[in-house]
């Protein structure tokens, strides 16, 4: 096992939420954000519902826990991701202050987190972000091709 029981535990919660994303026709990405040990704010993709290009699971999970905590930072706090951020998102998630990143998957289109970019690793932001990556990889992979898939179909 690469990472803790509790790491594999977020990240089957961020799975679920790709499952609902996927469900409601929207690319399935889901996002969660921990702090000691609790979830504190959810999100998964509604771009396609809320008309929105900025309507990533990440920045949704990311409002979600500031409004939980009242505070724009979520220092001390870890986002599980089942796709890797976008150059958008790893800014909001800079901004948020966010500890730990944790993504299932590199984006090879739109990545920033090593397959495009490498943002958290070019030390030009004010904020150290921890990055991880391959927990519940292949699981991921599976969501995100089969929705294409029946995207292609249709």
């Amino acid at each position: 096992m690469l990472f803790n029981e509790e790491s594999y535990k977020f990240m089957f919660e961020a799975l679920k939420l790709a499952e609902i994303a996927a469900e409601e026709d929207e690319v399935p990405i889901g996002a969660v954000v921990v702090k000691n040990g609790k979830i504190i704010g959810k999100g998964y993709n509604q771009v396609e519902k809320l008309k929105d290009a900025t309507a990533h699971a990440e920045i949704i999970a990311l409002t979600s826990a500031s409004n939980n905590l009242q505070n724009k930072t979520l220092e001390d706090c870890d986002l599980y991701v089942t796709l890797e951020p976008c150059l958008m998102c790893i800014g909001a998630i800079s901004l948020s202050k966010i500890n730990n990143l944790y993504f299932a998957t590199f984006e090879p289109k739109f990545g920033a987190c090593g397959s495009i970019y490498n943002v958290p690793d070019e030390n030009k932001l004010n904020h150290k972000i921890n990055v991880f990556s391959g927990i519940y990889e292949n699981e991921s992979k599976i969501i995100l091709t089969n929705y294409f898939k029946n995207k292609r179909n249709e």
